[in-house]
């Protein structure tokens, strides 16, 4: 699957220009990748938040450069340190035949048995890497932990995988664990001490 997402060819310089663009409600990028040299680009900061929302970072993204179709996928991106806000892309062309690798999140499903009995579920892998052609990259892989119990675990070799797309993240990478609830004991410590004698005082 891919959506279309319309873009402009920009100037790179002055640097100010940058800013112009995102008081316009613009993103500058950039494209580089399969038979395509590097292009400055600008595109509406709305519409790419909603396609991302809508579809997530490993969609295929097809624009049209100089009457060009170019298929591209994010490859990197920076956000506003307090918005969040997207400031910058750079999108990779990608040839839709060829094997691509990404990252995708892992999303656990489910509540684990061993967590009904009392158990803590930890999570140590958040993502994995994907190996697919571009139209096949999933956006996440789901882990079901339904049935673990307390003192299992879930490797990268445990996951299924539903779709056209490879796991290639090292299989014995620890997923998720369910280990017993650490119950801190009060240490009552009882101090036995003997009654304090009074002796009646002797006559000189």
């Amino acid at each position: 699957m891919s959506v279309s997402l319309e873009v402009s060819k920009r100037e790179v310089r002055p640097r100010s220009l940058r800013n112009k663009l995102r008081h316009e409600g613009k993103i500058p990028a950039v494209v580089n990748g399969y038979q395509i040299e590097s292009t400055t680009i600008s595109l509406d900061s709305a519409e790419i938040e909603k396609v991302l929302r809508q579809h997530g970072l490993n969609t295929v993204l097809t624009m049209s450069i100089d009457g060009k179709k170019v298929n591209t996928l994010i490859h990197n991106y920076t956000t506003d340190t307090f918005t969040s806000k997207l400031t910058h892309i750079e999108f990779l062309s990608v040839n839709m035949n060829e094997v691509t690798e990404v990252e995708a999140e892992v999303v656990l499903v489910g509540e684990a048995a061993g967590v009904r009995a009392g158990g803590v579920l930890t999570q140590t892998l958040y993502s994995v890497t994907v190996a697919a052609t571009p139209d096949k990259l999933p956006e996440n892989v789901e882990v079901d932990v339904t049935d673990l119990e307390i003192g299992q675990s879930l490797s990268v070799a445990d996951l299924k995988v539903d779709g056209d797309y490879e796991i290639v993240t090292d299989a014995e990478e620890q997923v998720v664990t369910i280990t017993e609830a650490q119950v801190e004991e009060e240490e009552t410590t009882e101090e036995a001490s003997e009654p304090e004698v009074i002796g009646e005082k002797e006559e000189e």
